[in-house]
């Protein structure tokens, strides 16, 4: 698996007990609290706020958390001042990462991070050593089992993409990044099986791991995931399949 996926793509499901739940109900206020405060509470009108409540609404957030967030967002109600900050380093094998944040004292986001990045091999970096590698898109993930190219060239056309390309078992279609709630809907009115439609950062290459690159890898990313700061992760690793079960299996 390529590593512009985020990091939530590889490891195990989040939701599957409250702790785990609580943990994402929070990345998601912060979210939807900046998004609101940037774009305004609109979410008709704000694609980005749109976009993080519906990931907020898939994972059953309760719609008074998400009005609450909105509110605090827009300054209705008094709420954490977050800033969004990206940080750039390596982890093991030289994989270059960009890491979203929305914090309330960088000093202690920063030096987390740090930490955790040199713990397994990494390090963190200036602002653009990595950035550059990376370019921000809509992507709309597809089986390549259930579809053809016939059909991918006919939907690329159909939702006005930029690209698509084979990529192992599934197909990526490439998409203006602010479009990506209106293309979904979309796809769900043509009833069009997708396993995934979001904003990401994609790496121009990739690096493949071995399996001991690849567990250190996954172990940062699992440390990163518990870190309430921590909103996204993005990284040019490729890490096979059958690996990543192996840690899934292991790693409880």
């Amino acid at each position: 698996m390529s590593g512009h996926n985020k990091w939530s793509t590889i490891k195990h499901k989040k939701g599957a007990n409250d702790a785990k739940r609580g943990k994402l109900f929070t990345k998601f206020i912060r979210e939807i609290e900046v998004a609101a405060r940037i774009g305004g509470g609109d979410i008709n009108g704000n694609p980005r706020l749109r976009a993080v409540v519906s990931k907020a609404r898939a994972a059953n957030m309760p719609k008074d958390n998400i009005d609450k967030a909105i509110k605090k967002g827009t300054g209705e109600i008094q709420g954490e001042a977050y800033e969004e900050i990206f940080y750039e380093g390596y982890g093991p094998a030289g994989v270059a990462m960009m890491i979203k944040t929305l914090t309330d004292n960088k000093n202690r986001t920063a030096s987390a991070i740090r930490a955790t990045l040199s713990k397994y091999g990494g390090n963190l970096g200036e602002n653009g050593c990595v950035g550059w590698m990376f370019k921000y898109k809509g992507v709309i993930t597809l089986e390549k089992s259930k579809y053809n190219e016939d059909d991918i060239e006919g939907l690329a056309l159909e939702i006005n993409a930029d690209d698509y390309a084979l990529k192992e078992d599934t197909w990526e279609i490439y998409i203006d990044p602010n479009e990506t709630e209106n293309v979904k809907e979309i796809l769900d009115s043509k009833k069009v099986e997708y396993t995934s439609v979001e904003a990401t950062m994609i790496p121009d290459n990739t690096i493949k791991l071995d399996e001991n690159e690849a567990i250190r890898m996954l172990k940062l990313l699992d440390v990163l995931d518990e870190n309430d700061d921590v909103v996204d992760v993005y990284a040019n690793y490729d890490i096979d399949d059958a690996i990543i079960e192996k840690y899934e299996q292991t790693s409880g």
